[in-house]
């Protein structure tokens, strides 16, 4: 039948109007991008999406892994017999069940269930310990792609490769996801650690030390080899991951060139680091060496406000950590007794930049107190009147990151938000985007993206929850965290940040595409 003829005819057209309609009708009836008028951004701590979501129903988990594709190296390329020991053990004193350094030798070099009941039975009410999540060492591992050396240089021997069996029964998120979006080629915007993926996602830029050579931090320039992603090993370093943690000559906060991109602490208080002796209160010490200087980059908030876009962050205890600077008690800072609420500075990425100082209007304006377990936020959630654009950062205890605290605690902790924001008076018009800063240090079997200089690092897990959101969907679309500045972007019409261009030019010189903007998870006419 000629296609032309047959479509041409009115009975036909009516026909196929009516298909369309029973296939999810047209397009004419969908709402637009323009009918969101809220987006809210949860921002968790430190989980690959395998460690997580590896067993999620369609998605690209642990299902399509095969035994040699797992296989992790050791330094020198070999296979390695086993997996190494978890240095100080899985869990430590204090949490049950103590799993020790010696109960973990001689494990199978393969993934492995964390809570696996004849194995470790750790359930993810269990704080595991910390593990290497840094800039270097996350392109070491990564191994140009083939993720195949997360055991060989890791501080935490064996435990990268592990994760939990996770169900709609155990993780309330998991349940959550299955109603909405989940992204499962959703990877961390840049390689490393929290502090940097949370400047990738307020400017996607990496913060720079001007003139660090003759700074406070010129020792804290990190030694890399020549190809510019490998660390100097040290001529002590243990030849082989089954002996030992590595030892590099430098793995500092700073490139060789004096970009920040491991841990440095805000030049404004609240901060890991305390005021001058006899200086001003507000400010950091800036005589430590991991005190950054202000930072002038433009921000997605400077976007917004600039655009008269109603914006805001919400720091889970930010009311409490800065009563705690005026009060002299420093409890509630990481860093100094890991006590609850255990607030980290370094998750606070406007604190970092000069237009959010402290005593300036922006500062009151946007960078707002999220309350103890989230509580101001959820009034403000209740009320009706979040901004425009939110970000939610929980608490540390709330949070997710190993070392610290568990992941079902956190997991809760952010269904329980979102069920405040599914009845909110703004849900109709609303996006929540759930993500993580990183992977914390955990294998992820997808390759990331050959992109920039800075990223993107390994796969992490995304959750696009709306009315708008499609339903039951596990979305293969590549993003990263910086698609959601794209998806903030695109919806208020904002100039694009120069590190979302030059992210997409790289990708594409590599032979790669794009990345989204998130819209693909929602069900709108674009």
């Amino acid at each position: 039948m000629n296609r032309k003829w047959f479509y041409a005819t009115p009975i036909a057209a009516a026909a196929a109007a009516m298909m369309v309609a029973a296939c999810g009708g047209s397009d004419d009836n969908k709402p637009t991008l323009a009918s969101v008028k809220n987006i809210v951004v949860i921002y968790a701590e430190n989980r690959s999406f395998d460690n997580l979501y590896g067993s999620f129903p369609n998605a690209n988990g642990l299902q399509n892994v095969t035994a040699a594709s797992a296989q992790q190296l050791d330094r020198d390329g070999t296979v390695l017999a086993t997996l190494p020991t978890v240095w100080n053990g899985l869990t430590h004193t204090g949490v049950t069940p103590v799993i020790t350094a010696a109960m973990t030798a001689n494990m199978a070099n393969a993934p492995f269930a964390i809570d696996d009941p004849n194995g470790f039975n750790a359930p993810l009410s269990a704080t595991t310990r910390d593990l290497y999540h840094r800039f270097y060492e996350n392109q070491m591992q990564i191994d140009g792609g083939k993720n195949d050396k997360f055991a060989a240089w890791a501080d935490s021997g064996g435990l990268v490769m592990g994760h939990y069996s996770t169900s709609a029964q155990q993780l309330p998120l998991w349940k959550i996801a299955q109603q909405y979006a989940l992204a499962d080629n959703f990877f961390m915007g840049a390689f490393g650690g929290s502090f940097l993926n949370h400047q990738w996602l307020i400017c996607a830029c990496t913060p720079y030390y001007t003139n660090a050579n003759t700074s406070p931090a010129a020792t804290s320039v990190s030694a890399v080899d020549a190809d510019g992603v490998s660390l100097t090993i040290a001529s002590d370093s243990p030849k082989s991951a089954l002996t030992g943690v590595p030892k590099f000559v430098k793995s500092g906060t700073l490139t060789p060139d004096y970009y920040a991109v491991n841990t440095m602490q805000p030049p404004y208080q609240p901060s890991g680091n305390k005021a001058a002796s006899g200086g001003d209160p507000n400010l950091a010490d800036p005589s430590q060496a991991t005190t950054m200087p202000a930072q002038t980059a433009t921000t997605i908030g400077d976007l917004m406000s600039n655009a008269n876009v109603s914006w805001a962050w919400y720091g889970g205890a930010w009311g409490a950590a800065v009563s705690a600077v005026q009060n002299s008690t420093s409890n509630v800072i990481y860093g100094a007794d890991m006590t609850v609420p255990n607030f980290q500075p370094h998750h606070q990425p406007f604190n970092y930049f000069a237009n959010y100082a402290p005593g300036t209007n922006a500062r009151s304006t946007h960078l707002l107190d999220g309350g103890l377990n989230g509580s101001e936020f959820i009034k403000a959630i209740d009320a009706g009147t979040l901004p425009q654009v939110s970000f939610y950062k929980p608490q540390g205890n709330l949070n997710e990151h190993a070392g610290y605290t568990d992941v079902q605690s956190g997991d809760q902790h952010i269904a329980d938000v979102i069920a405040h924001l599914q009845k909110s008076p703004q849900w109709n018009n609303m996006v929540v985007v759930v993500t993580y800063d990183e992977n914390g240090g955990f294998w992820d079997h997808v390759a990331p993206p050959k992109g920039d200089r800075w990223g993107p690092g390994s796969r992490i897990p995304a959750l696009v929850i709306s009315p708008f959101a499609k339903k039951n969907f596990v979305d293969h679309t590549q993003y990263d965290t910086t698609s959601i500045l794209r998806l903030i972007t695109r919806r208020f019409a904002l100039p694009q940040l120069p590190g979302l261009v030059s992210r997409d030019a790289a990708l594409k010189s590599n032979g790669g595409q794009a990345m989204g903007d998130l819209t693909n998870s929602l069900d709108v006419k674009l």
